[in-house]
């Protein structure tokens, strides 16, 4: 009876959620105004995204700007149906792995013209950015943030554990023995007798602290848990975006995986089965790991659930170097809004320095907008929070994530491969050759 009760409540909500909705929708009609609708996943910048709505909507008095939010899980999967319900939002915050397909689709305008008539200078964006969401002259969205890879460590394991983090800049890492990174992950592993993973004495069966911890495949990604590692050993996706052919079958990359596969063993991280129920944040803000590799967008998600100083540092260097990927969000819009020219005006708001300065000073993510950088490292420096090291990487080797059609095929594809792996189901190298083989048959049936 309750849940018929909380089920009644819930739909209420909504209707009366809808109904709101409305109301804002027929004013503005009425007054001659348009409601332009925004989507995007993540909770921390809806307030930052607000407030730039709020400026816009100051200077653009006859657009009133409606954001909704869905967490990462569901956004694909809400926007997919609202795709073919013909409901989908006027503007969304799109991903690079995801986009292809929408342009497949025809699911995305071409802002080329817009730009071009408004002659809108783009040469502030990094070039990388803008370039990942163009394809053959057409652009399909304009650039929002950036983010790269580093290290998060416990500032208090560090010092018991005699660590300098002045050191981590030297760590090197290597798919054979795991280099000096391998040897402060042992450092900072504690059996339930608190003896560490560097002594005779360490008992592997029983482990209160993990020295370094990932809990997810990845997919065809890896983005923070596989990637930095095997792009240092030489591994590429492939020959660039668009490309149909992929190479996940390079030894490079399997003998990446059979190292994370060998610190379970030898007790340096917790079982993968176990370590997925909670992922490797929480893991770490629970104490229960030293250290993870973490992209910039978490920096507020620790700063709010570790209770615990939490440092940020460089990634260790790899055979050819130290290497991170360098992603980037984009603004779109969807083909089927019936408020285009309002629409760009919106993105082109977003794309803009007064909307990413507002976003920058409040410390979620690092602007597309090149010389701003600098006011988001000042924001978290504010809450005594040093996030240098990601824009450190940002001179280190970058690399660009896999762009593809068929990308929600090959992430579950490699997605399963790996986490079999990771599992000790497969073998690296016989997982990662079938999935190879299934990635580039849906690359070249397209």
């Amino acid at each position: 009876m309750k849940f018929f009760l909380h089920l009644r409540q819930v739909c209420s909500m909504a209707r009366t959620t809808a109904m709101i909705a409305g109301m804002v929708a027929t004013f503005l009609a009425h007054a001659g105004g348009t409601e332009i609708r925004y989507a995007l996943w993540d909770a921390n910048q809806r307030p930052a995204y607000q407030a730039c709505a709020a400026q816009f909507e100051k200077e653009n008095p006859d657009i009133h700007i409606r954001i909704s939010q869905v967490g990462w899980e569901d956004y694909w999967t809400v926007l997919t149906t609202q795709f073919v319900s013909g409901t989908a939002p006027d503007v969304f915050t799109n991903h690079l792995m995801k986009y292809p397909e929408m342009v497949t689709n025809g699911q995305l305008v071409d802002l080329t013209s817009y730009i071009q008539r408004d002659k809108m200078e783009t040469d502030s964006f990094y070039p990388a950015l803008l370039k990942n969401w163009s394809r053959e002259g057409h652009q399909y969205g304009l650039p929002k943030d950036w983010d790269t890879v580093a290290l998060v460590y416990n500032k208090q394991m560090f010092r018991d554990a005699g660590i300098d983090p002045a050191s981590i800049s030297d760590w090197t890492w290597n798919d054979r023995d795991g280099g000096t990174f391998e040897k402060a992950i042992a450092r900072l592993t504690i059996d339930t007798n608190g003896n560490r993973g560097d002594s005779k004495q360490f008992d592997a069966q029983h482990v209160a602290v993990r020295g370094y911890q990932i809990a997810r495949a990845g997919g065809m990604m890896g983005q923070t848990e596989w990637s930095t590692f095997a792009v240092s050993e030489g591994f590429k996706y492939n020959d660039g975006p668009w490309s149909t052919r992929y190479y996940y079958d390079d030894p490079r990359l399997a003998r990446t995986l059979e190292w994370f596969v060998s610190l379970t063993k030898k007790g340096y991280s917790a079982r993968f089965d176990e370590a997925s129920r909670l992922g490797s944040s929480a893991l770490f803000a629970a104490g229960k790991t030293a250290m993870v590799s973490d992209g910039s967008w978490m920096v507020n998600w620790y700063a709010q659930n570790a209770k615990f100083e939490v440092g940020y540092a460089v990634l260790p260097k790899g055979p050819v170097g130290r290497v991170t990927m360098f992603n980037g969000l984009a603004d779109s819009i969807w083909s089927g809004s019936e408020h285009k020219e309002a629409s760009w005006r919106w993105v082109k708001f977003l794309a803009s320095a007064p909307c990413q300065k507002i976003v920058a000073q409040r410390g979620v993510v690092f602007p597309a907008i090149q010389d701003l950088d600098g006011i988001t490292i000042d924001a978290h420096a504010k809450r005594n929070i040093d996030t240098r090291a990601f824009f450190d990487m940002t001179k280190a080797t970058t690399f660009q994530p896999p762009i593809a059609k068929g990308g929600a095929q090959i992430d579950a594809i490699m997605d399963a491969a790996i986490e079999s792996i990771l599992l000790g189901q497969a073998s690296a190298a016989t997982a990662l050759k079938e999935a190879n083989v299934k990635v580039n048959e849906i690359t070249h049936a397209r």
